[in-house]
């Protein structure tokens, strides 16, 4: 690298600092880091580096190109990492000789990047070498440590990019195991404060009978005791009517009301029609009250009404919170945090809560198909693994259609079981199929996609001695998993347990 070259570079060095000039060789040799080297490999290390002097802000922003090594040599450096949204403080130093910037130059690759944001938090000066100078000084001076450190970054990559989603599995299962425990008790509060309701609001319509004055002939109290009851009874369950059939009927209720004189005919109608309430039972209402001067079909009309949306409103608080419950249930279905590692599951409740987890992805225009066998025996699996394959697959057709339908398949072909994702996306060109599941390989946008999902299912798949491909055709690509129903020997389950992920095999 030529001088010419590094002074070209210095566009891309923060604004506002002050070449400070060449360094001092007798400077740098009190530097910690530089300790061992002579000073012949000192002069060589720096001969194209220069020193300057920056006011407090930003040195270098984690994801830019990773052009510059820097070493301060006075003043104070604070590195932080982007972590949800905002940028995390996690390192700070003033002592002479930390150094931050390019960690990985002795790598020597293209497309290396800063991998944290360094900010000078006071007037600093700073010696900037450039990263492939410094990278190659690495590489012919220490031969023994650089292979060292090579291989200590791709395999620590490599063990990050398999171990990092099992890790946030079992951080989710820990987090999940708090959630069940938090949210259960209220949801059970609820629901039991909710059942003592219908209790109490039970008790009061029994007690009409025994307040009636007489004025009320018993025979018509107790008749509209039973018509409330029978409301309530309806109001308390889920009608399985469509939008269309309760607009009918609400119509239908309205009319009626409106030509027998009851007030706000339309605002009963509403409420009836949304408990399934028909005219046959407003019939039933009017033909006990006819007659009856001191009960008129409108007030009866009204506490009935009343009846029924003091049950619609239980009933909403029943379902909120076993939806709660249920969600609940599904998460730690999911992260399988009270589950053993390795055990007989049920495959289909592993993919439901998986699609519910995945449900905030669910848009309106995405149709959900389940075409499940009902005869599938348990399977036997690490479960929490096999949520990860499920979860990249999905997630994996989810991004390949804007609209479509996902249809997930079981069928069970022997002593092996066949699960297929689906999407009616435009399919995988052909030229592509045969390398969906290498590592790093996607067709998103650059920083969109790691291109790791496909290749770590295919390894968890291979794990569980089963199979992962891909066929696709425009409007259907499907992911087919095939895996076995028999449960291993002992013997052969020990080893399972103890068998790192393999490099991959796949095919039918």
């Amino acid at each position: 690298m030529r001088r010419g070259f590094f002074l070209s570079q210095i566009n891309s060095l923060p604004g506002h600092m002050r070449m400070a000039g060449v360094p001092e060789i007798s400077e740098l040799r009190a530097l910690f880091l530089f300790e061992g080297l002579t000073d012949e490999q000192l002069r060589r290390l720096v001969g194209d580096g220069h020193v300057h002097e920056y006011p407090a802000g930003l040195l270098c922003r984690e994801g830019d190109p990773a052009e510059f090594f820097f070493v301060l040599l006075d003043g104070e450096i604070a590195l932080s990492q982007r972590s949800g949204g905002r940028d995390i403080d996690f390192w700070r130093a003033s002592v002479p000789g930390s150094y931050c910037g390019a960690w990985s130059a002795f790598l020597l690759e293209d497309g290396l990047t800063y991998e944290n944001t360094a900010t000078l938090t006071r007037p600093s000066r700073v010696l900037a070498l450039e990263a492939g100078a410094f990278g190659t000084f690495l590489r012919a001076e220490s031969p023994m440590a650089t292979h060292l450190l090579v291989g200590h970054v791709r395999g620590w990559a490599n063990q990050r990019r398999i171990l990092g989603p099992h890790d946030r599995l079992v951080q989710l299962g820990q987090l999940t195991a708090g959630l069940t425990h938090e949210l259960n008790n209220p949801a059970a509060a609820v629901l039991r404060a909710a059942a003592e309701l219908r209790d109490r609001f039970a008790g009061m319509r029994l007690r009409l009978a025994e307040l009636a004055d007489g004025s009320v002939a018993p025979g018509s109290v107790a008749c509209l005791v039973e018509l409330q009851d029978r409301a309530a009874e309806v109001a308390a369950k889920p009608n399985a009517l469509t939008p269309l059939e309760k607009s009918d009927l609400e119509e239908a209720l309205g009319e009626w009301l409106h030509q027998h004189g009851v007030a706000d005919p339309w605002a009963f109608a509403a409420i009836f029609a949304e408990a399934g309430l028909d005219v046959d039972w407003a019939e039933r209402i009017s033909s006990v009250t006819d007659g009856v001067t001191s009960v008129s079909l409108d007030r009866a009309l009204r506490w009935l009404g009343s009846t029924v949306e003091t049950e619609l409103l239980l009933t909403e608080i029943v379902d909120a919170t076993k939806r709660i419950s249920d969600l609940v249930d599904q998460a730690k279905q999911y992260s399988q945090h009270d589950r053993a590692p390795f055990g007989l599951i049920d495959l289909h409740e592993l993919l439901d809560s998986t699609l519910t987890m995945v449900s905030n992805r669910l848009g309106p225009d995405i149709t959900v198909v389940r075409d499940f066998d009902p005869d599938l025996p348990e399977l036997p699996c690490y479960p929490a693994e096999l949520n990860q394959v499920w979860t990249n697959l999905i997630n994996n057709a989810l991004d390949a259609m804007e609209s479509g339908v996902l249809t997930v398949r079981t069928q069970r072909h022997g002593d092996m079981v066949r699960v297929e994702v689906c999407d009616t996306g435009p399919g995988i060109p052909n030229e592509l199929q045969s390398r969906v599941f290498d590592p790093y390989f996607t067709t998103k946008p650059f920083g969109e996609g790691t291109g790791l999902g496909l290749d770590i299912a295919a390894r968890i798949v291979d794990r569980h001695r089963g199979s992962l491909w891909a066929e696709s055709t425009p409007g259907n690509t499907r992911f087919i998993t095939v895996l076995r129903l028999t449960t291993p020997s002992d013997a052969a389950s020990s080893a399972l347990l103890l068998r790192p992920i393999p490099s991959v095999k796949r095919g039918s």
